[in-house]
């Protein structure tokens, strides 16, 4: 087959943050597939075509591209921050097990990109520094029992967490159930990072006590992040510095 697919992470909004391997396949592709927004990211021009569709058809979306890429196609499946992270590889890969045998022989390539979480540690300072974990508050694909388990044993377990997708307008109230159960669970104030639409103009960064969040300190656009009790501030001029350190003694 002279096709081929690669799924690749735009980063969090800053064309700088878009690496150099995921700009190369951008350049070879015919054929860009994605959610609607993630694609309105890439310029148009000849010889390629864009194809956005809505955010919840992601296994018709990846069928779509390995149909193409079986046919010859160039194609590139974009998602915002890395694909492997609650987005498009997995999806491409569940599709890939159900379908055709000859989608197997395609050329398959996962192209890595600065998932939000990572990119929101760094603008804060480093909450991430010690053993973390992030969980995903949709309950789209997976009942909220789940989602309060994982969430419950995390804290239990003394994670720092990063929390995605925290509160949509279809599901405002997941998101309060979430604070109410780490408020039960932590047993302390620890701090919680609020970083919505990182590297884009419209960054806002708020790091408040656990017992001063309220839901709507997030949306889509918003990575929480959730310190573990180790997780320390460092007070000074300008913003604070928010690092987990990386001993546990």
């Amino acid at each position: 087959m002279t096709g081929w697919i690669a799924i690749a992470g735009l980063g969090p909004g800053d064309e700088a943050m878009v690496t150099p391997e995921v700009t190369a396949a951008l350049a070879e592709a015919t054929d860009i597939v994605g959610y609607i927004p993630y694609v309105a990211r890439i310029a148009a021009r000849d010889g390629l075509t864009l194809h956005p569709s809505d955010n919840r058809v992601e296994r018709e979306r990846a069928a779509h591209a390995l149909d193409m890429a079986a046919a010859g196609r160039r194609v590139v499946v974009v998602s915002s921050g890395d694909p492997g992270v609650f987005a498009m590889a997995a999806a491409v890969f569940e599709a890939l097990e159900g379908g055709p045998d000859d989608w197997c022989a395609l050329d398959i390539r996962v192209l890595p990109g600065i998932t939000a979480m990572l990119a929101a540690s760094a603008r804060a300072g480093a909450p991430l520094g010690h053993d973390f974990c992030a969980i995903n508050l949709s309950d789209n694909l997976k009942p909220w029992a789940l989602v309060e388990r994982r969430l419950r044993l995390a804290v239990e377990a003394d994670f720092a967490i990063a929390l995605y997708n925290p509160r949509s307008k279809a599901r405002p109230e997941g998101f309060a159930r979430a604070l109410d159960l780490l408020r039960d669970v932590s047993g302390d104030d620890r701090p919680i990072l609020f970083a919505r639409a990182v590297s884009t103009p419209e960054e806002e960064l708020r790091i408040v006590p656990l017992s001063q969040a309220t839901p709507d300190m997030a949306d889509m656009r918003t990575v929480v992040i959730v310190g573990s009790s180790l997780t320390r501030i460092i007070r000074r001029d300008g913003a604070p510095i928010l690092y987990t350190p990386r001993s546990a003694l």
